[in-house]
C-alpha cells in the first residue's frame, strides 16, 4: 500500500472512480475491453456523459470546432492565460478503459476541487478531453490537439472504416469542418499544459516507483503504403509470371521490422493494418495496403529510419507500384523544467517517490508542446499491457496520481512556480 501524507490535497476518492467505472460503459466489447473510437456514437455517448457530469459539478462544458471538449469555471476570467489538464476519451478498438480516459476524468475531479476555492489564480484553469487522439477509425491521429496548434490538412477527405465522412461525424460531436481555422489557439493563451497518463509500459512496475515524471516523448511518423499489382488467376497463373501484391506486402513487412529490430535506425518500427485485395482464396492478390510506424526520441534517427521505409519500398521492384502517403509526423518533444518542478514537488508534497523518464508512447501533449510549456505524469501500468482489455492500473495509483495532479495544478495556479 501506498503511504500518501493526509495533509496534502486530495480529490474526492468516491467521486474519480464513480465517473471512470461509468465511462468504461460507453464502448464495452465482448472481450471485456473499450471500443470507443474517435467521433464514434460510444465517443459521443461518453462525451455527453462528460458533460452532464460537469454541469452537476457547476463547471462549464463547450466543444471547439475540431471536437475538442472544454471543461472551465462558470466565472472564468479569458482575460488570463490558460494552464490546461487533462488527455482524451476515445479509445483503440478493443482497448482498455483507462488510456486516455483516465487523465480526462483527474482532469475533471482536479477542476471540480479547484472550483469549491475562490483564490486570485496566475492562470485560468482549463480541463480538456482531446478529439481522436488514437485516429482508429478516422486516420488522423491527435486530430483535436493538432488543430488546436495549425490547421488541418484535407480533413474534407477523411472517412471512417464505413465511409462516413469525417464532416458528418464531427457535426454530430459539435465541431464544424468548415470552422477549423477558429479552434488554433492564439499565441501567448496557453500558460501550460499537464497530462496524467498510464505509463503503457513495464518501467515504473519494474522499478517499484509510483510516479513517472516525463522528461521526453517520442517521435512518431506514419506512412500509409499502397502496394499494386496484377490481380489473376491463382491456378492458372505461372509463379514466373505473377506480380503478387500480397507477397510485396509480405516482403515489405519483413524489411520494416529489420529497420528497427536489425539495423537499429529507430527505436521501434511496426506494420499495424494490412488490408489485401480481393482477399479472395483463390485469386492473386491485386493490392494491398498497409501502415507503417516509426518512432524514436531522436529527429535525426527518424529521418534515417525515414530514408529506409522508402528504399525499401522502392527496392520491391518492377510489376509493383506503390504510392506512400504521409499521415502523421510528430517530432520528439522535451517536456518544461518548469513544469516538471512542479510535478517533482507536488509528488514531494504528497511523500511519493518519482522516477524521471521518456515516453514511449505518442501523447497530445507533444502536440500542444507546439503552442506552449508542456508536463506529463505516469502512473504504472500492470505487467506493461495497454491497448487490450487486460490494461490495468491498481486504484492506489490512479488515485495517486490524480492527487499529484491536483497538487501540481494549485502549486501553478497560485504562483509558487512562477
Amino acid at each position: 500500500m501506498l503511504k500518501l501524507n493526509q495533509t496534502a490535497s486530495m480529490i474526492d476518492r468516491r467521486r474519480f472512480l464513480s465517473h471512470l467505472a461509468e465511462l468504461a460503459r460507453f464502448g464495452a466489447d465482448e472481450l471485456g475491453g473499450v471500443s470507443r473510437t474517435g467521433f464514434s456514437e460510444a465517443d459521443h455517448a461518453a462525451r455527453r456523459y462528460l458533460c452532464e457530469r460537469s454541469r452537476m459539478l457547476r463547471l462549464r462544458a463547450t466543444v471547439d470546432a475540431a471536437g475538442n471538449l472544454f471543461i472551465g469555471r462558470r466565472e472564468a476570467d479569458r482575460d488570463r492565460p490558460v494552464l490546461l489538464f487533462g488527455s482524451h476519451l476515445d479509445s483503440v478498438v478493443h482497448g482498455g478503459r483507462l488510456d486516455g480516459a483516465y487523465g480526462v476524468v483527474a482532469a475533471l475531479e482536479t477542476l471540480a476541487r479547484l472550483d469549491e476555492r475562490d483564490g486570485s489564480f496566475a492562470y485560468e484553469p482549463v480541463a480538456v478531453a482531446f478529439a481522436n487522439e488514437e485516429g482508429a477509425e478516422f486516420g488522423y491521429p491527435f486530430f483535436g490537439s493538432k488543430a488546436m496548434v495549425g490547421p488541418i490538412e484535407h480533413a474534407e477527405r477523411l472517412v471512417d472504416s464505413a465511409g462516413l465522412p469525417l464532416r458528418d461525424a464531427l457535426r454530430a460531436a459539435g465541431g464544424d469542418i468548415d470552422a477549423l481555422s477558429s479552434a488554433v489557439w492564439p499565441a501567448g493563451r496557453l500558460g501550460g499544459f499537464l497530462e496524467l497518463h498510464i505509463e503503457q509500459g513495464p518501467v515504473l512496475q519494474r522499478a517499484g516507483v509510483p510516479l513517472g515524471l516525463v522528461e521526453a516523448i517520442t517521435g512518431r511518423h506514419i506512412f500509409e503504403i499502397t502496394l499494386t499489382g496484377e490481380q489473376n488467376h491463382a491456378g492458372t497463373t505461372p509463379m514466373d509470371d505473377r506480380h503478387d501484391a500480397l507477397v510485396a506486402g509480405a516482403r515489405l513487412t519483413l524489411a520494416i521490422e529489420d529497420i528497427a529490430r536489425v539495423r537499429r535506425l529507430c527505436a521501434v518500427s511496426t506494420v499495424g493494418r494490412f488490408d489485401v485485395r480481393p482477399n479472395v482464396t483463390n485469386v492473386i492478390p491485386g493490392a494491398v495496403t498497409l501502415t507503417v510506424e516509426i518512432r524514436d526520441g531522436s529527429l535525426d534517427r527518424l529521418a534515417n529510419a525515414e530514408r529506409a521505409v522508402l528504399a525499401a519500398v522502392a527496392a520491391l521492384g518492377p510489376g509493383i507500384d506503390a504510392r506512400v502517403d504521409v499521415r502523421m509526423r510528430a517530432a520528439p518533444v522535451r517536456t518544461d523544467h518548469r513544469l516538471s518542478a512542479a510535478i517533482t514537488d507536488a509528488a514531494a508534497e504528497h511523500g511519493l517517490p518519482v522516477l524521471t523518464m521518456h515516453s514511449g508512447a505518442g501523447h497530445d501533449a507533444q502536440i500542444v508542446a507546439a503552442a506552449g510549456p508542456v508536463g506529463m505524469i505516469f502512473v504504472p501500468s500492470r505487467d506493461g499491457i495497454s491497448h487490450s482489455p487486460r490494461e490495468h492500473t491498481e486504484p492506489e495509483h490512479l488515485l495517486a496520481g490524480a492527487d499529484v495532479l491536483l497538487t501540481t495544478v494549485r502549486r501553478l495556479l497560485e504562483g509558487a512556480d512562477r
